[in-house]
């Protein structure tokens, strides 16, 4: 085994970046010659026990990812004076098993709603360990929140403030919030998914408005201050996702931070904690670099401490929220190639060429992904080795939907054919959880892949499941 940068081992013939970290290929003496092989098992054999499409998740790569984070903003903060909390984003990718894994190498989970929320508690991570946030919450996830002593409630909106207070009133129970602001700071891969400026759903702005009164952020902050049912935590930021730079963080801090000053200064409270979210980037393609936890938490960790010299505040404790950094790296997603369809393009300088269509036994279903953001990944033919050159391929899905591309551009080999296992790199994250059954395909099967076996997560829907829903 290697140790990179990012600290997570690799196997021997790690074929490199965004493979995990047990990924290679078998030998010349080996069943099929020249097939991936996961935490393990070959190929071959993942596709035999478990079918095609399939979302395969290195345990071990995850713990790695998982462990390499908590322990590198442990480390920074330590040695700057405070204390951090990192919490699994479980909208990336949450089950049971999942959410254990987390908490078994020391993460808290966060959560997005009252179904993740009720995974990570079936899981057994205690409630004080877990965050619930939502733009929306229901009064029933509110509710199980308080009733599971969920340790902190990020709420989004001065209405929130009202509605969490009421509903802890009612129970004679005092809920710990964060309030969620927006900095201004504007960081990620695509519109969608940068979530600190202020023309988004997201939080509330640390910027005056045009009246010159409060802030909403600090008016919501007083608010919360002001109700005897709710405990004030913290301030909580997320910037957005996909963040390959750390500068973003650190801007994003030094806002926080003069925030919560601004309201030590005016009201004697200076909050206990700092939440500065998650959104830290990974590799999809081979040849691109993944944020280095240890880089990113030593750079946030010394502008936390620069800032709140400056401004003559004790250092807070801080959380993260990483969810991508940690399972996206750990997946893969198995298909089996179908049709095989060679298409001739006229590019925009008016030349033509031919471009291999590859069509592949899920698609957008499994990973809406590129349809959604134009997002790119990366495929092989991975059940065996080929001789042939080269040639420019795109993987097409098998939905009557024009805009079903699972990887854009890629180069497959010339003979690669119907039968062949195909494998896109870098899935472990939003594919199966943004999943949907579009066109009526069930939904594929979690399998967790660790020391030569393969055990199933989450069992692949099947038709009778479609039709037990469907009343008539």
């Amino acid at each position: 085994m290697t140790t990179p940068a990012g600290g997570v081992e690799r196997a021997e013939g790690w074929p490199g970046e965004p493979w995990p970290s047990s990924a290679h290929r078998a030998g010349a003496d080996a069943g099929h010659p020249g097939e991936l092989v996961l935490g393990g098992v070959g190929v071959h054999a993942l596709a035999a026990e478990h079918g095609t499409p399939a979302y395969v998740v290195d345990e071990a790569d995850f713990r790695a990812r998982a462990r390499a984070y908590r322990e590198a903003f442990e480390t920074a903060f330590a040695r700057v004076g405070t204390g951090v909390d990192v919490y699994y984003a479980g909208k990336a990718l949450l089950t049971v098993a999942v959410a254990r894994w987390a908490r078994e190498e020391g993460l808290r989970v966060d959560t997005a709603s009252g179904g993740e929320l009720a995974v990570a508690l079936r899981a057994g991570v205690p409630g004080a360990e877990i965050g619930l946030h939502g733009n929306n919450k229901s009064d029933g996830e509110i509710g199980a929140a308080l009733e599971h002593g969920v340790g902190r409630i990020i709420v989004d909106s001065l209405a929130e403030v009202d509605r969490v207070a009421a509903l802890a009133a009612e129970r004679g129970a005092v809920a710990p919030v964060m309030v969620r602001v927006t900095t201004g700071v504007h960081a990620g891969g695509h519109e969608y998914i940068s979530t600190a400026h202020e023309d988004q759903k997201f939080g509330l702005s640390v910027n005056p408005g045009p009246d010159g009164g409060d802030a909403p952020a600090m008016a919501a902050l007083l608010a919360v201050l002001a109700r005897p049912s709710l405990r004030l935590l913290g301030i909580h930021s997320h910037i957005g996702s996909q963040i390959l730079d750390g500068a973003g963080f650190e801007a994003a801090a030094r806002a926080v931070l003069r925030l919560r000053a601004d309201l030590a200064e005016r009201t004697g409270t200076l909050v206990e904690e700092v939440d500065l979210g998650g959104g830290y980037g990974i590799a999809y393609l081979p040849g691109e670099e993944a944020l280095d936890p240890r880089a990113v938490a030593e750079d946030v960790a010394a502008a936390v401490a620069t800032v709140c010299e400056e401004l003559g505040t004790e250092l807070p404790r801080v959380s993260i929220e990483p969810g991508r950094a940690v399972v996206g790296p750990a997946g893969v997603t198995l298909y089996r190639v179908g049709t095989v369809k060679p298409v001739l393009v006229t590019g925009e300088d008016g030349a033509t060429f031919t471009r291999l269509y590859v069509s592949v036994d899920g698609g957008m279903s499994d990973n809406i992904r590129p349809a959604l953001y134009g997002a790119r990944y990366h495929a092989e033919v991975v059940g065996r080795r080929s001789a042939e050159p080269g040639v420019l391929a795109r993987v097409v899905g098998k939905h009557c939907e024009s805009g079903d591309i699972v990887v854009h551009e890629v180069e497959l080999p010339a003979d690669v054919r119907a039968g062949d296992l195909l494998a896109v790199a870098a899935t472990g994250a939003y594919g199966r959880s943004m999943a949907s059954n579009y066109n009526l395909l069930t939904r594929p099967p979690v399998v967790a892949v660790r020391d030569g076996a393969s055990r199933l997560l989450v069992r692949r829907e099947t038709v009778e499941d479609l039709l037990a829903l469907d009343l008539g």
